[in-house]
């Protein structure tokens, strides 16, 4: 091989070189980018999911049941009257379900010495009233019988004052019970569920006055 042809080779191996470290750099380009395309469009999905939930949580919220509740003698014996009163576009409440709350959180509540135990403190009822009728999986009239209904409907519950543990006052005084959770608020929760909807988790606070209707404070949890 003479100097020319010499010459020509070495050039033809440098461009050979050139071509493929060329190559490989456009390769690692491309997985680059093809890797920030990658994150590019997961960025872009969760942040429309995110878009997406706001809008299913704004609009979970604008649909929240209007759930009135009051205390009546109006046929001679004291019931309580839930009433649907919407939003309409909501439509039917396929469940709704009651349970009385205490007059504040006793779950936690420590037996004392010769105290109440903690599954007696939990089976008393503290507040006013209790549900007369039970259910299979309530005999302490805590909870009512689950039900639908219409928007503008209402149902209602006969309820009887509550009594005393065993060991209030001494010796389960009625008299000084009553006296005592009588003028108390009658505390719910108040379930819903619609179909096509999360459920929602109302409270509501009803004054113990005949005739006197409020509102559920507001959603608890969804």
């Amino acid at each position: 091989m003479d100097i020319v042809e010499g010459g020509i080779a070495a050039v033809a191996a440098a461009f050979s070189g050139w071509a493929a470290y060329s190559a490989m750099k456009a390769a690692d380009a491309a997985d680059d980018n093809s890797k920030v395309a990658n994150q590019t469009a997961e960025l872009a999905r969760q942040t429309a999911e995110a878009v997406a939930q706001i809008e299913r949580d704004r609009w979970h919220k604008e649909l929240t049941p209007r759930i009135v509740c009051r205390l009546t003698q109006e046929r001679g014996m004291l019931e309580l009257v839930v009433a649907y009163e919407g939003p309409t576009t909501l439509g039917k409440l396929s469940v709704v379900s009651l349970t009385i709350r205490d007059d504040r959180d006793r779950s936690t509540a420590p037996a004392l010495g010769g105290g109440l135990p903690l599954e007696e403190v939990k089976a008393t009822i503290w507040g006013p009233y209790r549900f007369t009728s039970r259910t299979p999986e309530d005999n302490t009239g805590r909870t009512a019988t689950p039900f639908s209904v219409e928007p503008g409907d209402e149902m209602r519950f006969s309820v009887t004052p509550t009594f005393p543990h065993r060991l209030y006052g001494g010796d389960g005084n009625t008299a000084q019970w009553r006296a005592e959770f009588l003028p108390k608020d009658f505390r719910l929760w108040v379930g819903c569920e619609a179909e096509g909807h999360k459920p929602w988790k109302l409270m509501a606070d009803v004054p113990h006055e005949d005739g006197v209707s409020r509102d559920p404070a507001g959603v608890l949890a969804s």
